[in-house]
């Protein structure tokens, strides 16, 4: 999958210190601990720079006089301005240590709460890698950034501005020398951020594609060794890890760059001085104390001025990682509640299509609606059968229903209200769906098929009762054999279970929220004959009383039903109970017939899934 790129083009980027102010509302709880540890930070700077001062008195002093009593306590000064300076080191670490983690738990949550609440829409075309990148790499690097990388930033400037003030009070002539050669080094360092920005971005880019193809090839494990193509997709992850790792090197070279004018300019400056100051000292206009000083001034300035380039780099590393967070936080969620959300205290579970059309955004105007005008209602209590070819709109109307995606025309009604008129969550408190593509979580069969329930109190007589219910229905006593029963952990997407068994967990799942509507996008199909026979005699007591739109894919499916639909190009072409349609209705013939042949296929399949995972369990 193309990594999806939501990059401004250079001349429309904001600049880096707007983008970074993007991060006050995170990091406002956090200030005063920065600016303590920047203070922390300066202190230890200027302390530092306080230690040639001494130097200087002590050579010019003492030394030249031979004043020995006058030794010790300019050394014991030195001495003690050393182990303030560390005193203040650790501060700033200590200061803004916990605060940073704090500021990146905050933008994480913040983070994983967007994804939660962006439609499906956002996740159909965006790589699991690129948000997972964002939400670990990204998020680690703003906090480092944070706590070590703007603090020494700051601070390095000031004391590199402080320094040369020292140097030029000095000496005016060595300290303009230090400041002529430091001038190459500023404007490298503007030329070297839109350099650095551009492959720093598609670097951070480039290891999210990586990280997406690393998920897919364990999602994908057993198709990949089942078709024998390993090789076929380390070679596509080989190609991918060569792009990041030419891109890497792009970005090393840029970095060496400016390193070489780091470590060039200052070795020049030294030299240049060293000559003009041991002339001046020659010419009794520099003492010896003074040139000393001086030079150990610069010694101490050398650093911040070497760790520009580090700075700048992470800089700018942060800045693309801001830009790629802000990627998904600024994106606009069409599905929203309402302002003033309508409230149903007991839903009766009429549903009701309104010349409903959909089509997806990203749908050329030449094509026609992929739901295309459709008019359906399903009375309180009604099981509703929906058949139809391939392609032709079944699942895509059920994800109207629970608003996964919104119509693009007409409206979906739950007892006359529009379902954009209800809050999400009540919405889908009210309408509860199963998936074909069976999807559990690496938690407890308990906590999975409970997932609907939040108002049980964990492990109380009311949940054991509805876990019980819930399991009996959709035959899934199979979880008792488990090792932990019902507290067994499934494992990542239920890949310990075979598809029938993640099926029959993911129905029991959809019964257990107790909705007033209950879809089911073909739920039975990975089921073998007898279990869903099974099931099917189950689910006739909860359907009831519940209101039900179920789409079928089998012919023993849509005997569950009270009356069919029939899904033709994304309208609803005829509507009645399956006996009459089948006397009256060519094409629905022709579906059912197809049904059949695919149940036979859907057999021999699910045959062979079951040996394999049968196999796989025997392994493990």
């Amino acid at each position: 999958m193309p990594s999806v790129q939501h990059q401004h083009p250079p001349q429309d980027r904001p600049g880096t210190i707007r983008t970074l102010l993007r991060l006050y509302p995170y990091v406002k709880p956090a200030v005063p601990f920065l600016i303590l540890g920047a203070v922390s930070a300066l202190l230890a700077s200027l302390v530092a720079l306080a230690i040639p001062q001494v130097l200087q008195v002590l050579v010019d002093g003492p030394l030249s006089t031979g004043d020995a009593s006058a030794i010790w306590p300019a050394t014991l000064l030195v001495i003690g301005l050393g182990v303030l300076e560390a005193i203040f080191i650790a501060l700033r670490r200590w200061f803004v240590l916990t605060p940073g983690t704090h500021v990146e738990a905050a933008m994480r949550n913040g983070l994983y709460d967007q994804l939660q609440d962006l439609p499906v829409a956002f996740h159909d075309k965006w790589p699991s890698g690129q948000l997972l990148s964002r939400a670990v790499s990204d998020l680690g690097l703003i906090r480092r950034f944070l706590a070590f990388g703007i603090i020494l930033l700051v601070v390095n400037v000031i004391t590199i501005i402080v320094g040369f003030g020292i140097l030029i009070s000095m000496n005016w002539i060595l300290g303009l020398i230090f400041f002529v050669c430091s001038i190459p080094l500023w404007i490298y360092g503007f030329v070297f951020e839109g350099k650095y920005s551009t492959i720093a971005r598609r670097s951070q880019d480039q290891a999210g594609d990586l990280a997406t193809a690393v998920e897919e090839s364990v999602h994908g494990i057993r198709v990949l060794k089942a078709f024998g193509r390993g090789k076929h997709a380390l070679k596509n992850f080989t190609s991918q890890a060569e792009d990041l790792r030419g891109t890497e090197i792009e970005k090393a070279r840029a970095i060496a760059g400016i390193w070489l004018w780091l470590l060039m300019v200052p070795d020049v400056a030294f030299a240049l001085c060293l000559v003009v100051g041991v002339w001046l000292t020659a010419q009794g206009e520099l003492s010896v104390g003074t040139l000393l000083a001086f030079f150990a001034t610069a010694t101490v300035l050398r650093f911040p001025v070497e760790s520009i380039g580090f700075l700048l780099s992470m800089t700018f590393d942060t800045r693309t990682a801001t830009d790629r967070f802000f990627d998904i936080l600024d994106e606009v969620n069409a599905i929203r509640d309402p302002e003033a959300p309508v409230t149903i205290t007991d839903p009766r579970g009429e549903l009701h299509f309104d010349d409903v059309h959909f089509r997806y955004q990203d749908s050329p105007e030449r094509f026609p609606d992929l739901v295309d005008g459709v008019e359906l209602t399903l009375q309180p209590g009604e099981t509703m059968a929906l058949v139809g070819l391939t392609g032709s709109g079944k699942s895509t109307i059920t994800a109207l229903t629970t608003r996964l995606y919104d119509v693009t025309g007409g409206a979906v009604r739950l007892d006359g209200v529009d379902v954009r008129d209800f809050s999400r969550e009540e919405l889908r408190r009210h309408i509860a769906m199963a998936f074909e593509d069976a999807t559990l979580f690496s938690a407890s069969v308990r906590d999975n098929v409970l997932l609907g329930r939040p108002e049980f109190a964990e492990r109380s007589p009311e949940a054991d009762a509805a876990l019980a219910e819930a399991l009996e229905i959709a035959q899934a006593g199979f979880v008792h054999d488990l090792p932990e029963g019902v507290d067994t952990t499934v494992g990542e997407e239920g890949m310990s279970l075979s598809g029938g068994q993640r099926q029959r967990l993911a129905l029991a799942r959809a019964v257990a929220a107790k909705p007033a509507v209950l879809v089911l996008d073909d739920p039975l199909s990975a089921l073998d004959v007898d279990t869903e026979a099974l099931v099917e005699a189950a689910l006739r007591r909860v359907l009831a009383s519940t209101t039900a739109l179920i789409v079928a894919h089998r012919p023993s499916t849509v005997m569950l039903a009270d009356r069919v639909a029939l899904l033709q190009d994304g309208r609803i072409t005829a509507v009645g109970r399956h006996s009459e349609l089948l006397e009256t209705n060519d094409h629905y013939r022709f579906v059912i017939s197809s049904l059949e042949d695919e149940e036979r296929r859907d057999q021999a399949r699910q045959t062979d899934r079951d040996l394999f995972d049968e196999k796989e369990g025997v392994n493990r």
